[in-house]
């Protein structure tokens, strides 16, 4: 067995509160996005965002986004025509890159608006 030690192990410090602030290097922190998708040239505006060609398909890839913790919260704002998401990942040519692979996106329903960094301060 192998036991693997960083220096906060060895000599940890603690700040004002009591909790442990030791000196080792801590391993980089994924970032939070805010993403927002708006409609494509493929979306069909008479229809509903349910009754869209690949509905099922989109839905099973978002869900397994959320399941892999990319993306945190999302869903549709305003009147439907854009879905803001808070998304966790290591940069912005991440998401494009995940995003990309939805069938929604290679079917020009949905394409990324914005991507912007968010320091999400509050929550749970």
């Amino acid at each position: 067995m192998i036991l693997v030690t960083c220096k906060s192990d060895v000599h940890p410090q603690h700040d004002e509160g009591g909790r442990n602030v030791g000196i080792g290097q801590y391993a980089p922190a994924m970032a939070n996005f805010a993403v927002r998708l708006v409609h494509g040239p493929g979306w069909d505006p008479s229809r509903q965002i349910r009754d869209q060609d690949g509905w099922d398909e989109h839905a099973a890839f978002m869900d397994g986004l959320v399941d892999d913790g990319f993306v945190i919260l999302g869903g549709p704002v305003g009147n439907g025509e854009q879905t803001l998401h808070v998304i966790e990942a290591a940069d912005e040519n991440d998401i494009r890159t995940r995003l990309a692979r939805d069938p929604w996106a290679s079917a020009g329903l949905l394409q990324i608006g914005t991507i912007e960094p968010w320091l999400l301060w509050l929550g749970r």
